[in-house]
């Protein structure tokens, strides 16, 4: 039976600088709210630790906020954004999954930041989204389009590696759920909504040893550590197997190590 993995928010804010920057872009790219003469009413579906749960406040300063996560060591971490904002606004946070999370009251916005490629069938959830929406509402997410690259090739590859499949299977390849962007605009586009969909690919210049090593057990290689955790001894093995894969794939250059991620994003408005 499958375990949901453990997630570690100090280690996913030690490159909090990169992954804040999609988040920004997107952020940009929202048109204004139909919350004409009251505060907006937001949900932010995959909050994670709450950093990019506040930048919605810069933007919409008196609206109501609620980051929404399933992780209780990303809500506790959160926890911290809680309360009134400087413009008259209000950040909580609430437990959710989305893989099932049906609204309870209507949304200006309903946002999502590297959260729904975690989300087995998520584009199924799109209508019922959207149909939660005041008019004129907007629903926009970004996910990650790197799983091709090598450090989830290479990741999926030795968790299917005869050492490891009987004990890992496809963890490694278990959370890529992800539609191309002209899917994911067909998909859109058939709800109703005016669509923007793009990629973008951020070069990034990580530094320190073994830095792609770092961002990924942040993210992708939580499974696998969550499903090794009892045995460290393997975990470290495992670790220090995938270690020497990618510093063949991303060897470190005069200035660290260029660490190139690709971006899907989607801004949708309702009708």
């Amino acid at each position: 039976m499958h375990v949901a993995p453990t997630w570690d928010p100090q280690q996913y804010l030690r490159h909090a600088g990169h992954r804040t920057r999609p988040f920004r872009d997107l952020l940009t790219r929202i048109p204004e709210l139909p919350a004409a003469g009251r505060p907006a009413r937001i949900a932010d579906l995959g909050c994670g630790p709450g950093n990019v749960t506040v930048l919605l406040a810069d933007r919409w300063p008196d609206a109501h906020i609620t980051g929404l996560d399933s992780s209780p060591h990303m809500l506790e971490q959160a926890a911290s954004y809680a309360g009134p904002t400087p413009g008259g606004g209000l950040i909580d946070f609430g437990p959710a999954d989305a893989t099932d999370w049906a609204p309870t009251e209507r949304y200006d916005l309903i946002v999502s930041n590297a959260a729904l490629q975690w989300v087995v069938n998520h584009p199924d959830s799109f209508g019922r989204w959207i149909d939660a929406l005041t008019p004129g509402g907007t629903f926009a997410f970004q996910v990650p389009g790197n799983f091709t690259s090598p450090s989830h090739a290479l990741l999926g590859e030795l968790c299917d590696a005869p050492e490891w499949r009987a004990r890992l299977g496809d963890h490694g390849r278990r959370y890529v759920h992800i539609l191309e962007p002209v899917g994911y605009l067909e998909l859109l586009t058939d709800l109703g909504c005016t669509s923007d969909v793009w990629e973008t690919t951020y070069v990034q210049m990580l530094q320190g040893e073994d830095p792609v090593l770092d961002w990924v057990k942040g993210t992708a290689l939580r499974p696998v550590l969550t499903a090794l955790a009892d045995d460290l001894p393997a975990r470290d093995e495992f670790l220090s197997q995938y270690r020497d894969l990618l510093r063949k794939a991303y060897p470190p250059g005069r200035h660290g190590t260029a660490f190139p991620f690709r971006r899907i994003f989607a801004v949708a408005r309702k009708p």
